[in-house]
């Protein structure tokens, strides 16, 4: 069975909610296999996509890409290529911690946030998912990434500690750039690249109402809430997507003609 879409360069593992804690409490239980790595895109990776060769780079080496955004989950039922549902990073790891309450013990460590925003997520988790062993927590400088002089350090920081799952919310595309460089150093069995979730569990940003989410709409609360660093980005997002689904649609119908 086929379980990926291909639309805008990228292929999309056609997985529910359900299906990807599944996979994920699954590959966290197994012997160590290498660093596995989860991405989310929405509007805005789409658009960075089709011009950033390293996150193109990034995102082929993914072990599962889920879809994060009701833009795209809309344009893909426009293009007859049904997704099934989003499953954005905000939404995953509760969901996760959730259902590994009837799993073994489920390590984590959480990489990024502003300074002392990991360690207040930390404690969140530790109330709300106390089955849930929080291992280690790091906010790393502004302008981190692999290259950094103190990258080797975090990285041993992060070995040194075993966790199953690494939760990296550096932002896109830097969390996704760092991952996919350190995958074969890191010892971990699942990375997950989740942008703002460690902020969300830290109670440091809102989650938009529940009807905005349902309504497609959290990006609007997103940019309310930060409007000097989201107004510019989601501005020309909404110039460029809407091409990109045009442009999608006509090589869809020029490859049925």
């Amino acid at each position: 069975m086929n379980d990926r879409v291909r639309m805008f360069g990228i292929d999309f593992h056609s997985f529910t909610m359900s299906q990807t804690v599944s996979r994920l409490l699954q590959w966290s239980s197994e012997p160590e296999y290498g660093c596995r790595y989860v991405v989310t895109p929405n509007v805005d990776h789409v658009v960075k996509f089709q011009t950033d060769a390293a996150l193109r780079e990034a995102y082929q080496d993914a072990s599962l890409v889920t879809v994060d955004g009701k833009p795209v989950l809309w344009a893909s039922r426009l293009l007859g290529k049904r997704l099934p549902a989003l499953v954005p990073g905000s939404d995953l790891c509760p969901a996760l911690f959730d259902a590994a309450k009837v799993a073994p013990e489920l390590r984590v460590f959480l990489l990024g946030a502003a300074e002392g925003v990991a360690v207040r997520a930390a404690d969140t988790i530790a109330k709300r998912w106390p089955w849930i062993k929080v291992v280690g927590c790091f906010s790393p400088p502004m302008g981190f990434n692999a290259l950094s002089a103190d990258n080797p350090a975090v990285v041993e920081m992060i070995n040194q500690a075993k966790p199953d799952i690494l939760l990296v919310g550096l932002g896109a595309p830097k969390q996704e750039l760092w991952v996919h460089a350190m995958q074969h150093q890191l010892q971990v069995k699942v990375a997950l690249c989740v942008g703002a979730t460690i902020d969300f569990l830290a109670g440091e940003k809102n989650r938009a109402p529940k009807l905005m989410r349902t309504l497609g709409l959290e990006w609007l609360h997103r940019m309310l809430s930060e409007p000097k660093r989201l107004v510019g980005r989601y501005w020309h997002d909404a110039k460029v997507f809407p091409k990109l689904v045009f442009i999608e649609w006509i090589a869809q119908f020029q490859g049925d003609a």
